[in-house]
C-alpha cells in the first residue's frame, strides 16, 4: 500500500485532461493500479468511497512523486487546526508546511516518550516519504476518533470553521473545497467516511422528510430529471452552510430562491445510539 507524501495532492481524471476529480491528504492510503513512465500513477483512494465509480474507492491519477510508502500505525492522531506545520525538531525548522485539517498522523516513539505521547508542547509523528521523526504542535492535533460523535451538530461545527474558504472544484482542504468535499471533510475529521460525491452521499444517509430536518442534517439539490448535484449542511430553519459555487466560498445563508427550487431531499448521517 502506498500513501500520500505531500500535504495535499490533486487527483485528475487523466494525466492529459484538465479535470480535477478530488484531492487526497498527507498519509491517506492509496492503491496504485498502474505506475507509468511519464511520472503519473493510476490510483484508488479507499478513504473516499465512490461506489458507482469503483467499489474500492475514488479513482483517478496522481503524480507519482506525491506518493510514498504507507506508515505503520497511521492515524494515531489527526490534525484539528485548519493548517499546521511539521518541524524537524521541537520548535525547530519547518520540514513540511501547510498540513491541513483532517490529516492522519502516525505516532512516532522517541527516547523521551513512547509512541503517541507528547514531549512538552510537541507530538512526535511519522509521515510517508520521510525518514525519521517530525514534530507537530500538540495544540493542533487530537487523538484520531475511534467512534462516531453523539450528534451530527459536531460535523456542522467542524464545517463552520471553514466559512470563508474559497470554493474550488474537487477541493478537499481549507485551501479550497467544493460542496461535497466540505461534507466529506467535516465528517472525516470525526471518524466517519462518507462518499466523496453529493449524489452518493445522498444514497448513504437516512432520508429525512423535508420539514423534519435538524441542525447537522444534509440538504440535497437536483434539477428536474437530473441526479443530485449539490449538498449542504442544515443550520436551522431557513438556513444552510455550504461551499457555494456562485459565492465562490463557503457560506452560511438562507437558500436563494433559485437554490430552493432545486431542494430535493434531506438526509441524516447514521450514528451510534446516544
Amino acid at each position: 500500500m502506498h500513501a500520500v507524501a505531500v500535504p495535499v495532492a490533486t487527483m485528475w481524471s487523466t494525466p492529459s485532461a484538465d479535470e480535477v476529480v478530488t484531492q487526497v491528504l498527507l498519509g491517506d492510503p492509496v492503491i496504485v493500479d498502474a505506475a507509468g513512465a511519464d511520472g503519473w500513477s493510476r490510483v484508488i483512494a479507499p478513504n473516499q468511497p465512490a461506489p458507482s465509480l469503483d467499489p474500492r474507492g475514488y479513482p483517478g491519477w496522481l503524480r507519482t512523486a506525491d506518493l510514498g510508502s504507507a506508515s505503520d500505525g497511521a492515524g494515531g492522531s489527526i490534525v484539528d487546526a485548519l493548517f499546521t506545520d511539521l518541524r524537524d525538531a521541537p520548535s525547530g525548522a519547518v520540514a513540511l508546511a501547510g498540513v491541513p485539517l483532517g490529516t492522519p498522523l502516525a505516532p512516532a516513539g522517541t527516547a523521551l516518550a513512547p509512541a503517541g505521547s507528547p514531549v512538552g508542547d510537541w507530538l512526535p509523528v511519522r509521515v510517508p516519504g520521510r525518514d525519521g521523526t517530525l514534530w507537530a504542535p500538540a495544540a493542533d492535533v487530537r487523538p484520531a476518533p475511534t467512534a462516531p460523535p453523539a450528534s451530527a451538530t459536531a460535523a456542522l461545527e467542524v464545517a463552520r470553521r471553514l466559512v470563508g474558504v474559497p470554493y474550488v472544484w474537487g477541493g478537499l482542504s481549507p485551501a479550497g473545497i467544493d460542496c461535497s468535499g466540505l461534507v466529506h471533510l467535516a465528517w472525516r475529521r470525526l471518524g466517519v467516511l462518507l462518499p466523496r460525491d453529493a449524489h452518493e452521499q445522498a444514497e448513504a444517509v437516512e432520508p429525512v422528510p423535508l420539514g423534519e430536518e435538524r441542525p447537522g442534517d444534509l440538504y440535497f439539490f437536483a434539477r428536474p430529471g437530473r441526479r443530485i448535484h449539490h449538498v449542504g449542511f442544515v443550520v436551522g430553519p431557513g438556513r444552510m452552510l455550504h461551499a457555494c459555487g456562485e459565492a465562490r466560498r463557503v457560506v452560511e445563508e438562507p437558500p436563494t430562491p433559485s437554490r430552493s427550487e432545486t431542494l430535493t431531499a434531506a438526509g441524516r448521517v447514521r450514528l451510534r445510539a446516544v
